[in-house]
Parts: C-alpha cells; structure tokens; sequence
C-alpha cells in the first residue's frame, strides 16, 4: 500500500473556473503555476489525483465521451511540461441527485484511496471551495485550500495557498521534503 496521495480538484485549481462550465478544450486554461505545480508534485514520488466534479455531464450540456476527451488532453499537456495526473475520478451527476460522490461527499476520495491503494489519512486534497474542504475533512485526509485571500473563518489548520505551485511547496513542506521558505 502506498502511503500517500495528492488529490487535486480540477477547476478553480488546475484550470481556470468558467461559470457557463468548462464543455470544450476551447474552454480550458490552466491556470498560472499549475503546470509548475505538477511537476513539482510528479517529483515526490506519489499518485497524482484529480477528484473533480463534473455536473456538466448530468445536465446534459456535455458528454461523458467528450469530458474523457478533455481529461485526455489535459493529461498530454501536463506529462508535456513535465508533471503526471496517475488517475481521475469525476462525478457526474447534477447537483441534488443524492449520491455518494458528489463533494462535499467524500465517496471520490474514499473510493479512489482504496482502488489506488493509498492510505487517507496520509494524502492531501488541494480544493478552492468549501465543498472541497468539506470532502477532504469527511474522508480524513489533509486539506489545502486554493484562494486569493485566506477566510476569516477558515480552520487554523487548512493552509491557504495562491496556486498550484505554492501547494506543491506546502506538500512538500508537510512531508519533509522541503525546507519552508524564508
């Protein structure tokens, strides 16, 4: 069993948040210092996971087909600049469907956790919403938070980074293998 996992949420996080969805690679941009980011976290040595929902699907306004399509080329630019995603799990379904795997639900985490073979308690899910939080808090692993400010009302102990980059050097960080910065 390994250790340890990266989860990472895939928009607000890796791509730019489009209110009207993310439905084409046209729509898909990553965002500043995710592709640093991930290659940063391709180098410690543990899976690279996206858990990501994608009511997109449920509500008709994309293919499960078509959404593969945009995974997969997410994936090829990501290994081009040197980073890996080692799975995806996506929910599909609408909001107030009632399932187990829409966050803030932790049945993605808890479901990809057991079929890679890595150890909850240990990984860390890097989200830019509360829903995020809530999953990573409800399945028991370690929540970082992708944000322009820090919320008042922020658990003290949800470390609050500007991009994808900074998180991998809180990762780092928390499993030793970076000094912090002065």
């Amino acid at each position: 069993m390994t250790e340890a996992a990266i989860f990472l949420d895939r928009d607000g996080v890796i791509n730019r948040r489009r209110l009207d969805h993310v439905r084409s690679w046209a729509d898909f941009e990553f965002l500043p210092g995710s592709l640093d980011g991930l290659r940063e976290m391709t180098r410690m040595g543990v899976p690279v996971v996206v858990v990501t929902n994608q009511s997109v699907v449920g509500r008709g306004l994309l293919s499960e087909p078509d959404l593969g399509a945009i995974h997969q080329r997410m994936r090829s630019e990501i290994s081009a600049a040197g980073g890996r995603i080692d799975a995806i799990y996506a929910c599909l379904h609408a909001p107030g469907s009632g399932c187990d795997c829409r966050k803030p639900a932790p049945g993605l985490l808890l479901r990809a956790a057991f079929e890679l073979e890595v150890q909850i308690e240990a990984s860390v899910l890097v989200g830019d919403s509360a829903s995020d939080l809530e999953a990573a808090r409800a399945a028991g692993c370690t929540a970082i938070l992708v944000a322009e400010e820090r919320p008042a009302d922020l658990d003290p102990a949800v470390a609050t980074v500007g991009d994808l980059r900074q998180a991998a050097d809180e990762i780092a960080r928390r499993m030793g293998l970076l000094e912090p910065r002065c």
